[in-house]
């Protein structure tokens, strides 16, 4: 059996009964479950419909994003979360860059890495080196002043830890952001890029071995065996190309508002929802949500 899960942007909930009824009456769906009125949606399939891409994107020209997958162990036990615009709305080394006046430089180099047009690891030295000399307090204010979650996030890992699961935020970011970010979004851990300082100035270099793609798939692969958990019971969010051996290998890999080309590596492309997308397609009703 298969479930398929229509959702909105929580902000301006448009999900209309008709369309839900017409597309569960088109596919031969089971009786429409509503998760949230106006917001969020499922019924169960008997088999994957062929048309399921067309349909995806006609529903996007509506603000309306679909995910069908398998029913069968779709709620998961684990969380891996990527942190810049994920589980923040922000990518933390360019708001240092604008602080240190190099921020347009380093968000174009950031916007190719993340779109797989740079290798990752090549492009965080050169954009760390355009911050040597930066005094290391600008990193606490640009915290407190330029950094913001991403809506549902707390939802997302509160409900998920609240069901037993394990919440891991894994970034190609620096730990310290990952640090504040996981205490405050009440992660089980948080691991990241260091960056190096001296006599209270960035140095303009971080701490090797890099944390990049593979190292995501790496930390993937020792929680799960640490926890005694397969593969299959992570569902892990990201939206650069770093992320994608991470979403590959993850039971549910979701593409949250991600660059083109790693949406289109993902079956499960978040473009209008935020995070609490993640609880309703595991099966979560919003009367079921922890804070």
């Amino acid at each position: 059996m298969y479930v398929a899960t229509l959702l909105t942007n929580p902000t301006a909930p448009s999900l209309e009964v008709p369309m839900v009824d017409a597309l569960r009456n088109a596919w031969g769906g089971g009786e429409v479950t509503w998760l949230n009125p106006g917001e969020a949606a499922e019924f169960t399939l008997p088999e994957m419909p062929d048309n399921r891409w067309d349909v995806w994107a006609d529903l996007q020209e509506m603000s309306v994003d679909l995910v069908v997958q398998a029913s069968e162990g779709r709620r998961k036990k684990m969380l891996l979360a990527d942190m810049d615009s994920t589980m923040i709305q922000q990518e933390c080394i360019d708001e240092l860059a604008d602080e240190a006046g190099v921020g347009e430089r380093v968000k174009d180099i950031t916007a190719r890495a993340m779109n797989g047009e740079l290798d990752f690891e090549g492009a965080l030295i050169e954009r760390v080196g355009l911050l040597k000399g930066l005094d290391e307090a600008v990193i606490d204010h640009v915290l407190n002043t330029r950094i913001t979650l991403m809506p549902g996030g707390r939802e997302l890992v509160a409900t998920m830890r609240t069901a037993g699961g394990y919440a891991a935020l894994v970034s190609g970011g620096f730990t310290a952001f990952t640090a504040r970010v996981a205490e405050q979004l009440g992660f089980d851990e948080n691991r990241a890029n260091t960056l190096l300082t001296e006599n209270g100035q960035l140095t303009g270099d971080v701490q090797r071995p890099i944390l990049g793609r593979q190292a995501k798939v790496e930390s993937l692969e020792r929680i799960t065996a640490t926890l005694g958990l397969s593969e299959g019971d992570v569902i892990a969010v990201g939206d650069g190309a770093n992320d994608l051996g991470m979403l590959g290998r993850a039971g549910t890999g979701v593409a949250l508002h991600a660059k083109p080309s790693v949406a289109a590596e993902c079956d499960v492309r978040i473009n209008h929802g935020d995070l609490t997308a993640l609880l309703y397609i595991q099966g979560y009703s919003k009367a079921d949500f922890s804070v």
